[in-house]
């Protein structure tokens, strides 16, 4: 019994390293990104940017879709960090948020989105322009 039982810690310890091994080979990297958004109840925005990623420049562009109380035209430009990737593709793909806000001239913006893969990204920055919203977005990343 007693062996029977060491051996059963043992491969739980061994499992639990696997799996912190697989977590520790997760990375993070910068990304700077300018989206330009209008729209009138529904919106749209695109843009670009750029991810720094281990010594490396990749650029990114953005697309995205509003749906709710939506007015107006802005600028943004966010920097900040995206973590947990572990390939720079993991950044691609679609983030999801709710939100408000009113820009009128320049106002501070700060944004944390999550994707498919798990990437997160935290970014802050300033919006130019007249915006008024509250709804529902969704903003895609590609690789360039």
């Amino acid at each position: 019994m007693k062996i029977a039982s060491t051996l059963r810690a043992a491969l739980v310890a061994i499992a639990a390293l696997a799996g912190l091994s697989t977590a520790a080979q997760a990375d993070g990297g910068t990304v700077v990104l300018t989206i330009y958004k209008a729209g009138w109840i529904i919106g749209g925005s695109g843009g670009s940017g750029v991810l720094n990623f281990r010594g490396r420049s990749y650029a990114l562009s953005t697309g995205g879709l509003d749906y709710g109380l939506v007015f107006g035209g802005s600028k943004t430009v966010l920097r900040g960090r995206v973590s947990n990737i572990v390939r720079p593709s993991d950044v691609a793909g679609v983030y999801g948020a709710a939100g408000a806000g009113l820009a009128v001239g320049r106002g501070a913006r700060a944004i944390v989105l999550t994707n498919q893969k798990g990437a997160v990204l935290e970014l802050s920055g300033t919006q130019t322009g007249l915006m008024a919203n509250a709804d529902l977005s969704g903003l895609a990343i590609t690789m360039q």
